[in-house]
């Protein structure tokens, strides 16, 4: 729609509703922290509000308000959330009202609901525009089965959507021609905030459920002359609202395809997109190879020809060209981070915690995890070992079931192990220690002192042998 002389919309502020308990959630976790891609229900909301260059964003609390506000945060610039409590909860019209004295006069008012995670900005913007800065706009929807959801009720037309837009009428008091309308209301609005706090002050709570409605303010407008436009969508996932664990898993899987199918348009191969999940970003070059039940969270980067096998967890990772992820690795990066290197192969049944940083054509094998340690080019650690805050210099081998000890109960330590060492099997380093380049670690040894450049050392008891001994045996049964 082409925005008119006598349009201005001002600046834009988002109320977000999200004081409802979710009784049918079944859970003492308040609704809008449930979690979709890994992520806040109202956490979404907040997100495109923001990316919509919302002035402010204000999200109504109720039940639960502590756990909400604390788990959005709070502050004072134009990019935080503010928050207005409402208690007890007596309908959205009460909502706004708590709202209300938060919102500047000049601006056009966007409201949203918590619950309902897949808004596009996109779709926002377009409602505002339709606003205008003069008009009432309803986002809507036509579906199959409307019960339980508000009708939007228009002034006779030729053709069902056409016609202005003379009300909303709840499920509760709408009449047995009504309930047959199939356009709904989604629950999102804009309108000049002048306007609607005016509006606000009219709500009574006349009606079969005792509520004060936000959606009567439909009813105000058309009493007032003020157009009121329906920006009509046919996008269900924009509008579907979580009210059960069902509808969340529901959401949750055609937010995975969703995602999935964008992947895949970038040329990403998903061998199931059905059986793929992104709780955060994936950052994909060319050729990138992804089997299936692989779960990828916070900031995640693979370079070009970077193959995952099944049934991995990667978080917070640089994955370098080439490199192969096999089956069952977990590589979780938190705060820190993990990079593998490029070529490197990891796994099957790996682990990589954060701080790993792994060179070009290293291995990490079966069974072996690595801690807050940088492994240069084409050091190996192939089977059953721990790497916990250590310097791997180039070309090392490290051998089963050999560990650092890192930690005397109260402080780490760091262990340095120089290019070309190679540590036999069933070792333990303990830190600090240095082992010097080219040296070799014959296997069952414990060292506790530093090593010279290409020493063999051997730590560990005499073997001694007694011939013929018997072992204990189990006194006859009786």
């Amino acid at each position: 729609m082409n925005k008119t002389p006598q349009d201005n919309q001002g600046p834009v502020d988002v109320v977000i509703m999200a004081a409802g308990k979710g009784t049918r959630m079944k859970s003492s976790l308040p609704k809008v922290l449930h979690r979709l891609g890994g992520r806040a229900l109202v956490a979404h909301v907040v997100d495109t509000a923001q990316r919509i260059g919302a002035r402010h964003v204000v999200v109504v609390t109720g039940h639960g308000a502590t756990d909400v506000e604390t788990a959005l945060g709070s502050g004072t610039n134009a990019a935080a959330p503010l928050f207005a409590r409402q208690v007890p909860q007596l309908g959205t019209g009460h909502a706004m009202q708590q709202a209300a004295p938060l919102l500047p006069d000049d601006g056009t008012v966007v409201v949203l609901s918590g619950d309902v995670p897949l808004i596009g900005e996109d779709t926002l913007r377009a409602l505002v525009a339709q606003s205008g800065g003069r008009r009432l706009a309803l986002l809507t929807i036509r579906v199959d089965e409307p019960a339980g959801y508000g009708r939007i009720v228009r002034a006779p037309a030729a053709h069902e959507g056409e016609g202005e837009v003379q009300a909303i009428v709840e499920e509760k008091d709408a009449s047995e021609a009504q309930r047959a309308i199939r356009e709904i209301y989604s629950g999102v609005m804009a309108v000049p905030a002048q306007m609607l706090k005016a509006w606000l002050t009219r709500l009574d709570n006349k009606n079969a459920q005792g509520e004060y409605y936000l959606t009567d303010v439909v009813g105000f407008a058309t009493v007032d002359g003020v157009p009121v436009v329906a920006h009509l969508t046919d996008d269900a996932l924009q509008v579907a609202g979580v009210n059960s664990p069902a509808q969340l898993a529901a959401l949750e899987r055609a937010y995975q395809r969703r995602q999935a199918d964008a992947l895949m348009a970038q040329g990403v191969r998903l061998a199931d997109p059905a059986r793929f999940d992104l709780r955060g970003t994936l950052a994909c070059e060319s050729d990138v190879e992804i089997d299936v039940n692989c779960v990828f969270e916070g900031a995640v980067s693979l370079g070009a020809g970077v193959r995952v096998g099944a049934n991995c967890v990667i978080a917070n990772a640089r994955i370098e060209t080439g490199a192969v992820i096999h089956p069952f690795t977990h590589i979780d990066g938190e705060k820190a981070g993990v990079t593998v290197g490029e070529g490197s192969t990891i796994g099957p049944f790996a682990r990589l915690r954060p701080g790993a940083r792994l060179g070009a054509e290293v291995h990490i094998g079966n069974f072996v995890e690595v801690k807050n340690s940088t492994l240069a080019a084409g050091a190996k650690a192939n089977h059953l070992a721990y790497l916990g805050d250590a310097t791997v210099g180039a070309r090392v081998n490290y051998g089963a079931g050999s560990i650092t000890a890192n930690y005397d109960g109260a402080n780490k330590h760091r262990t340095v192990i120089g290019d070309d060492v190679h540590v036999g099997s069933n070792c333990v380093l303990v830190a600090p220690v240095t082992i010097g380049a080219g040296g070799t670690v014959g296997g069952g040894s414990t060292v506790t002192k530093s090593t010279e450049p290409g020493a063999l050392t051997v730590a560990r008891a005499r073997q001694v042998s007694f011939s013929n001994w018997q072992r204990p045996r189990k006194a006859p049964k009786d």
